[in-house]
């Protein structure tokens, strides 16, 4: 078939207008009011002929900056990773590609299936009872894990750490406020959640401590100490993380954590100019039925044949009704896939490996740049990221790495006043020692011109 498409001819539209009983396209629109129809003409080009479109978007594509010709150092949530080439070939099958959340298991036992691996592995990752089939993304799983504290404590509060992601960090706030809870954020220091705030903040009112770990500078949380703070007085500990750092940090789920979420991105997920992603989101049993979205669980059927079924679906549009504790109403069934191929392919010893190649490479950077004679204000251990205070503005430091090759950090400035002229590089095991040393070398000749 030469079309990539199928056209619709006008013999086509016509016999559509006949089924339906109308003469003409206007008259499916005879309910709208004359005055308040478009008359003119759309702001968009002619069409043109198939080849000459494929030219032109081919020349639009061409301008983007790509990890294949750029070294890039961008994190902030979105990173640059190993995946799989098994990832692509088994999402391009039809029957995953096409398929939409499985509403009908009877006839979705792949789909089924290949959901409730990735459950499996999540909660073996973050050491939880358990996992959903996924979220929309990292931010979104957030806040519904901020809603199910608060409906499980029957609380109005929740204290969220200054390190975890800004974004993440405006999404549950936008969540809260129209339930009229209150969003309460724990400063800094160092880098990290101060302990001495977070304890004078913790309250019987609140419901939840959120952190991040690794936090969105790169550090590593105490995430015990905050569990215990918070279990005092009776509150859930929900933790963000990134499921790549889980393969050789401790588990939240060890560290007394009673919701862990996520973005599965670093697991076979390109960074797609910010999403479509996957967010995980994983619990106690204790909250098993609290849980938005729904979860795959596995069964046999009446002949004893292994089968698997969607099930605890907290939906509003099910059972649940004015009861769901979430409208979530989909999930991203595809990323989900392709998270799961990716941890399959790499097994645990590769998810151990890659995680390690992050830790050493970041090292590296680390001392690459004080050697160099930068400031890294921030101590201690680091995954993926670090700070380092440049002079002058971030953005022509990354205008002169972009001409180099190179794309830059992320301006923290933009984020936070106390960081401006601070930029937070991201090195990930894509990253080799050579385009370490280019990056530093560059930004030494720049800082020193």
């Amino acid at each position: 078939m030469l079309h990539r498409y199928l056209p619709m001819t006008e013999q086509d539209q016509r016999e559509m207008l006949d089924t339906i009983g109308v003469s003409t396209v206007d008259e499916l629109f005879a309910d709208i009011p004359e005055k308040v129809r478009f008359k003119g003409e759309y702001n968009i080009k002619p069409a043109k002929a198939e080849t000459a479109l494929l030219k032109e978007l081919a020349g639009l594509a061409r301008q983007n900056a790509n990890h294949d010709e750029y070294a890039t150092f961008l994190g902030a949530g979105v990173y640059d990773h190993y995946k799989p080439v098994i990832v692509d070939h088994v999402i391009s099958r039809s029957e995953f590609y096409t398929a939409y959340t499985p509403y009908q298991p009877e006839i979705s036992q792949g789909e089924l299936q290949a959901i409730f691996e990735f459950q499996t592995m999540i909660a073996e990752l973050t050491g939880m009872d358990l996992a959903n089939s996924s979220m929309y993304d990292g931010g979104t799983a957030m806040a519904e894990a901020g809603m199910l504290a608060c409906a499980h404590t029957r609380r109005k509060k929740l204290l969220i750490s200054e390190a975890v992601h800004p974004i993440t960090i405006d999404v549950v706030k936008t969540y809260a406020y129209g339930q009229s809870i209150e969003v309460v954020t724990v400063p800094l220091k160092d880098g990290k959640t101060d302990m001495d705030a977070l304890n004078n903040l913790v309250d019987g009112d609140t419901a939840a401590i959120m952190v991040q770990y690794p936090n969105f500078f790169g550090q590593i949380e105490d995430l015990a100490t905050m569990s215990e703070a918070i279990h005092a007085v009776k509150g859930l500990s929900v933790v963000s993380s990134n499921p790549l750092a889980l393969g050789i940090l401790t588990p939240p789920g060890k560290l007394g954590a009673d919701v862990v979420v996520g973005d599965a991105q670093p697991f076979g997920i390109p960074e797609s100019f910010g999403g479509p992603h996957c967010g995980y989101f994983a619990t106690t049993t204790k909250l098993m039925r609290k849980v938005p979205g729904r979860l795959v669980g596995e069964t046999i059927d009446e002949d004893g044949i292994r089968g698997y079924v969607l099930t605890l679906q907290a939906r509003e549009q099910h059972i649940r009704r004015e009861k769901a504790t979430s409208n979530i109403c989909s999930n991203q069934a595809l990323n989900a896939l392709a998270a799961s191929v990716a941890m399959t392919a790499l097994g645990k010893k590769g998810v151990q490996e890659m995680a390690k190649h992050n830790i050493l490479k970041t090292h590296y950077a680390k001392e690459a740049f004080e050697k160099a004679g930068f400031e890294l204000p921030f101590k201690g251990p680091h995954f993926n990221e670090i700070v380092v205070k440049v002079e002058g503005s971030v953005d022509e430091l990354n205008d002169h790495l972009f001409a180099k090759g190179m794309i830059g950090g992320f301006d923290l400035g933009k984020v936070s006043e106390a960081l401006a002229n601070h930029v937070l590089i991201a090195v990930t095991e894509q990253r080799t020692k050579e385009e370490i040393d280019t990056l530093v070398q560059e930004m030494g000749a720049l800082q020193h011109a």
